[in-house]
């Protein structure tokens, strides 16, 4: 499965958007941001993903880990937000 990649110029909407489209197909969404503006945008970007999909019904938790992600030969740490039905 594809995650999510947030960056800190992200739509909150279209991430938003994206995140609700890919959890009514898979049940299961995984979000994943590096940075304090990024954490913030995929933040709001969940929220909003919450309320599109309780109109539809589901009820949602977000759960978040840290992870070593590797960029241009550097491990950075990133935090992943696995998205699940409740």
């Amino acid at each position: 499965m594809d995650i999510i990649k947030v960056s800190g110029r992200s739509r909150t909407s279209a991430v938003a958007g994206a995140i609700a489209g890919v959890f009514r197909e898979n049940k299961h969404v995984e979000v994943q941001a590096i940075g304090a503006s990024a954490i913030n945008q995929a933040v709001k970007a969940m929220a909003l993903a919450k309320s599109y999909l309780a109109e539809d019904g589901y009820t949602v938790v977000f759960i978040p880990e840290f992870v070593d992600v590797e960029i241009d030969e550097k491990v950075r740490t990133a935090i992943k937000f696995t998205i699940e039905a409740r």
